[in-house]
């Protein structure tokens, strides 16, 4: 079992482990700070720092998988190519420092959190997204036209306004009288734990919530540190199916 640090804190940039495990498919940890695909997010990147300086460079991070293909509670840091050599000589118990791609990790968090606005703009389904370092993608279960210049700058207002986020959880019942929460289609809140993580942006005192949904994802504090973000693209996918592309501003 890998203990998920980024889940309370996704400001941690490094932390010290130890490797419980060392697969055909990566290195497991007993605990870390890098981010493993899911939810429409990418894994993170970074390295691994042995005792004596020796880095592993780590090109992504997935969750686990036992030999039938179930997910497990270890998360997996995939070594780059060319590393063969000193991966092979890892064993169960050393200590590494985790040390993800600070600048990667940051330009997802400000996208990932210009998704959540969008769907404030957008109040319609969302059935397929993607969040990368350099753009971020949501496809909304809807027929009508948008129109990229009004939600740039819709986006540009929320961003400005400076509305906090807020971290915090929900039991299954809670979700279960409130479906309304999942904005996905395609993505579901994982269960087993009793409770399920919530973002929330706004709402604090009398200010006005702007959204509130079930995410495990890595997010910036306050929408003024997204900076300027942009509609980069808007494609019609399906006759039920609207494509919004952000991007970060020239």
């Amino acid at each position: 079992m890998t203990q998920d640090l980024f889940r309370q804190d996704a400001y941690l940039r490094e932390c010290s482990a130890h490797i419980t495990a060392v697969t055909d498919t990566g290195i497991v940890l007993d605990q870390t700070v890098f981010y493993p695909l899911g939810g429409g997010q990418a894994g993170d990147s970074g390295v691994l720092v042995l005792a004596d300086g020796t880095q592993i460079t780590i090109a992504d991070t997935r969750k686990g998988k036992d030999a039938d293909g179930n997910p497990t509670s270890d998360i997996v840091h995939i070594p780059a190519p060319g590393q063969e050599d000193r991966v092979a000589q890892l064993t169960p118990g050393t200590t590494v420092t985790a040390r993800i791609d600070w600048e990667r990790r940051h330009r997802m968090m400000r996208l990932h959190t210009t998704s959540h606005l969008l769907c404030h703009v957008v109040p319609q389904l969302v059935n397929g997204c993607s969040i990368t370092p350099d753009y971020a993608r949501l496809d909304f279960a809807m027929t009508d036209p948008l129109d990229k210049e009004q939600l740039t700058a819709a986006i540009a207002t929320l961003v400005a306004a400076a509305h906090p986020l807020t971290v915090a959880s929900i039991s299954d019942e809670e979700l279960d009288a409130n479906p309304a929460l999942v904005k996905s289609m395609s993505v579901q809140p994982p269960r087993g734990t009793g409770r399920i993580r919530t973002i929330r942006i706004g709402g604090e005192a009398d200010a006005p919530l702007i959204d509130l949904q079930p995410c495990g994802g890595t997010h910036v504090a306050n929408t003024s540190e997204i900076g300027a973000i942009v509609v980069t693209k808007i494609e019609k996918k399906s006759a039920t199916t609207r494509r919004v592309v952000l991007g970060f501003a020239q």
